[in-house]
């Protein structure tokens, strides 16, 4: 069964902001609120690894003071923020879900806490991580499993799965999570929120424990699109609109990249219907040369960050990802090269895919959220393999370096179905002027 909403759910940063103008609530109580649903929500899904209650209603008072004296700063000044514990905030424990880390606390913050800080943001905890991001299930940390608040029997994805089981359970407004092959896309599909990353590079990755430096993105997580471009809009600087035109979707046969569960596939599909979308197929040698450039460049750069750890305490590690990385060490150096000669060719190349089409348009992830360290479910008679099914449609568009975005689309068996966005670096607006015209099936 599904957890009981929690203050900020369906509640609107802008919303929230507005009243904090005009003076119905007051940084200090929202505060309040998400501190309190930190202590019950949160601590039945497992979303927090640190709740960092004084510094939040310091923070919380500091907006007050800066509001009342007409020194706001945007639409973030005096919200609630949760940060993935994948990222620096000075001061607080940072633990990448792993006990290799067990009481490290850094002292500077990373750079987009810094602009969270800028843009008056009160940062209320760290967020539950799959151990060193490395997993897409959000299953495999030192501080257990982070939940669905859908059914906290189910997984909620990962690795920002603290983040998005927060955001979707109504504890927080707004989180921050990282992006390596869908660490933000996959959980927002699962736990029926939306999530963004963006453009390779747009926000910087100073200050976040590294898991592939070629993949990495941090982005961001709200209950819709809007509110993911108004963090977005305070966190990095978005390009200037183009034309106010309605954007040309092309839908992307999901099929053809992995064979999931087909009522997903249905369910997003209508969810675009009224958009008029074409037909976007896909090459097929060009999809199967960037999944495999995604493993191995994945795999060669996991392994460097951790080579030292895996020779001193392997034991440390969660046993599945111990093993994951074992395997990935067997990928040779060569390889790791010519993967990274063939992806800088890949992205200049993908640009053929919006030949037709400003947005692409396909499912998030193909499978609804499987339970908690299930690692194979059955789809229409047949088996499938989970880690697999929960990278293969938004792991691509790391590669190729472009803005993604997944809102909810509906639901399968009572549990959530994302919808994918896709456009160029630039065709931002595209990509959300297309995803306030969609309307999620009931």
């Amino acid at each position: 069964m599904p957890i009981s909403p929690g203050p900020f759910t369906g509640r609107t940063l802008t919303g929230l902001a507005k009243d904090l103008r005009d003076g119905r609530v007051t940084a200090v109580e929202l505060t309040e609120q998400a501190l309190h649903a930190a202590g019950t929500l949160g601590r039945e899904l497992n979303a927090f690894v640190t709740v960092d209650a004084a510094g939040a209603l310091k923070a919380a008072r500091r907006a007050d003071e800066e509001l009342a004296a007409g020194a706001g700063r945007g639409p973030l000044h005096g919200l609630p923020v949760a940060v993935k514990d994948l990222i620096e905030v000075a001061g607080l424990p940072a633990t990448m879900g792993s006990r290799h880390f067990a009481g490290h606390v850094p002292d500077t913050d990373a750079a987009c806490v810094t602009r969270l800080r800028e843009a008056g943001a009160v940062i209320v905890g760290k967020t539950t991580t799959h151990e060193f991001a490395y997993g897409p299930t959000g299953d495999r940390s030192a501080n257990g499993p982070s939940r669905n608040p859908r059914d906290p029997a189910r997984m909620s994805g990962g690795s920002s799965g603290g983040s998005a089981a927060a955001v979707g359970a109504g504890v927080v407004p707004l989180a921050i999570g990282t992006d390596t092959g869908g660490s933000v896309r996959i959980p927002a599909a699962l736990c029926g929120i939306a999530g963004f990353k963006p453009a390779y590079g747009v926000l910087s990755a100073d200050g976040v424990f590294p898991l592939s430096r070629s993949y990495d993105h941090v982005g961001v997580l709200a209950g819709s699109a809007e509110d993911c471009l108004v963090a977005y809009r305070c966190l990095g600087d978005l390009p200037p609109a183009g034309r106010d035109v309605p954007a040309r979707v092309g839908w992307v046969d999901p099929a053809g990249l992995f064979d999931g569960d087909p009522r997903v596939s249905r369910v997003v599909r209508a969810a675009v219907e009224a958009l008029g979308p074409g037909e976007a197929g896909l090459p097929v040698g060009f999809m199967e040369e960037v999944r495999e450039t995604y493993v191995v460049v994945q795999s060669c750069e996991t392994v460097a960050v951790h080579a030292e750890r895996l020779e001193r305490a392997p034991e440390l590690f969660d046993p599945e990802v111990l093993e994951r990385l074992r395997v990935a060490a067997e990928v040779p150096g060569w390889r790791h090269v010519r993967a990274m000669e063939s992806r800088e060719r890949l992205m200049g190349e993908g640009e053929m895919l919006f030949g037709r089409f400003d947005v692409l348009a396909l499912p998030a992830v193909p499978i609804v959220a499987p339970p908690i360290d299930r690692r194979e479910v059955e789809v229409d008679g047949r088996a499938v393999a989970v880690r697999p099914a929960l990278l293969a449609l938004t792991s691509p568009w790391n590669v190729l370096g472009l803005p993604a975005l997944t809102v909810p689309a509906g639901t399968v068996d009572g549990l959530p179905v994302g919808l994918q966005l896709v456009c160029r670096p630039g065709d931002e607006h595209h990509l959300f002027a297309t995803a306030a015209r969609i309307a999620p099936a009931a």
